[in-house]
Formats: structure tokens, C-alpha cells, sequence
């Protein structure tokens, strides 16, 4: 973090992001897009992490 910052109170990821991007005065809209995203990432990454297990669940069945 650049000297001059201000800490984060929050310990939650998106509440983090909703808290620098107000700091950064971004508007309304960049946020909402911002935070859009940010969990879009993260849902896809859950999916793709939890579909990945269960193919290898799978191949381990083969006979």
C-alpha cells in the first residue's frame, strides 16, 4: 500500500474493493460494474475448481 493511504477496515474481499474504489472517488456505476465482475471472477473460478475435482473423481473410476 502507497504511504498516504488510508488503512481498510473491513477484512470481507468485495468490501475491500468497495472501500478503495470509494476512496479512489470512482463513480456509483464503476463500482457496481467493478463489484459485478469481481464476483463473476470468483463464482467462475468456484465452478471451474469444483468441476475440475469431479473429473478427477471421475477418471479415477475408469476402469
Amino acid at each position: 500500500m502507497k504511504p498516504g493511504t488510508p488503512p481498510q477496515y473491513s477484512t470481507r474481499l468485495l468490501d475491500q474493493l468497495r472501500e478503495r474504489i470509494r476512496y479512489l472517488h470512482y463513480s456509483s456505476n464503476t463500482e457496481k460494474v467493478y463489484l459485478y465482475w469481481v464476483r463473476y471472477f470468483i463464482l467462475w473460478r468456484e465452478a471451474d475448481r469444483h468441476g475440475f475435482e469431479q473429473g478427477s473423481a471421475r477418471i479415477s473410476r475408469l476402469p
